[in-house]
């Protein structure tokens, strides 16, 4: 029987927290998956050191890499495993290190979210794009009254979901809206996400003069909540390799406004199931959302449209089987 491993060895909840978390209760449906490391959910499948250590030596074991810092654990433990397997997701399309390049060369299998992110790796790859857990990720029965739960204030929510960096935009954000608050009482915004250090005075200063309309919500744990509450969910990012934040908020049928990246054009269908604009466009940015937020019904009805299209491509099932596919096809070699 073959053991599966997805290591987590990082203190944040990010998109690849996530990403575990959906995949593995999917792969174990078949394989026996568990999680090592910590920072994830406790109903998550795991597996305590002294157990996987015994195993290593007695059975074939696939050790599936997030991180770097998760391959090089996995490269440590192949020198006590014969039969043990290597699989590295790259999950940026930012040019790699040497290190990280080094790191993966060492994996029997690279897998790329997207053809941007192989070709940024410059190395063979399988593509398997991200999927979500549908049963997570919903839209809600009434959506102005899951964004009241949220107790920020107005009838509606426009914002961003993820790590607040310059590169992610949203700075440019911020600026699209600083006009249009004012203009549109019933809707208030607000950022999700972790930001510290030298971000927080840089995002505070450019909230300035919007402070009651726009909340700093800091990062959160659980975000389906959020995504159930917006009606208009912002991805302003410069360069991403694989967002799942596109593909949750869709399901949860929050109209997409996202900065054109290559990798969306096989995702969203602008004006149908989101909008575009491109990178660093403040002013494509505010008139799209001017136009969105003066018509709330045209917002329900483009989300409808995402849920609809998420629900039958974006399934985590589609993900876990072409995994399996790849683990079964290494071990067989």
């Amino acid at each position: 029987m073959t053991l599966v491993i997805h290591p987590h060895f990082h203190r944040r909840y990010t998109g690849i927290t996530r990403h575990v978390e959906s995949v593995v209760p999917e792969l174990a449906r078949e394989l026996e998956t568990r999680t090592i490391g910590s920072h994830l959910g406790p109903s998550l499948p795991r597996i305590r050191w002294g157990e996987l250590l015994g195993r290593l030596r007695r059975e074939p074991v696939v050790w599936h890499a997030h991180r770097n810092n998760e391959l090089l654990v996995g490269m440590l433990l192949r020198l006590l495993g014969v039969r043990m397997k290597l699989v590295f997701t790259r999950h940026t399309s930012r040019e790699p290190s040497r290190y990280t390049r080094w790191l993966a060369r060492s994996a029997d299998a690279l897998v790329a979210l997207t053809g941007e992110v192989e070709e940024a790796m410059a190395m063979p790859s399988t593509i398997v794009g991200h999927g979500i857990d549908l049963k997570r990720f919903h839209p809600p029965t009434d959506r102005e009254e899951a964004w009241r739960k949220l107790g920020l204030g107005g009838r509606y929510g426009v914002g961003v979901v993820g790590r607040i960096r310059k590169e992610k935009g949203q700075g440019d954000f911020i600026e699209a809206l600083r006009p249009l608050l004012p203009a549109n009482p019933e809707w208030k915004a607000v950022l999700v996400g972790l930001v510290k250090g030298a971000e927080q005075q840089w995002v505070e200063s450019l909230r300035a003069g919007l402070e009651e309309q726009l909340v700093l919500a800091g990062e959160q744990s659980v975000i389906q909540p959020w995504y159930q509450g917006l009606s208009i969910l912002v991805h302003p990012s410069y360069v991403e390799g694989y967002s799942l934040v596109h593909v949750e908020a869709m399901a949860s049928g929050c109209c997409v406004v996202a900065s054109h990246l290559k990798y969306l054009d096989t995702l969203i269908e602008h004006g149908r199931t989101g909008f575009f604009f491109e990178p660093g466009d403040v002013k494509g940015l505010r008139d799209l959302l001017d136009m969105l937020m003066r018509n709330p019904e045209r917002v329900r009805e483009v989300g409808q449209n995402a849920a609809e299209h998420a629900r039958s491509r974006c399934g985590i099932e589609h993900e876990a089987h072409a995994l399996r596919d790849l683990y079964t096809s290494l071990l067989e070699r």
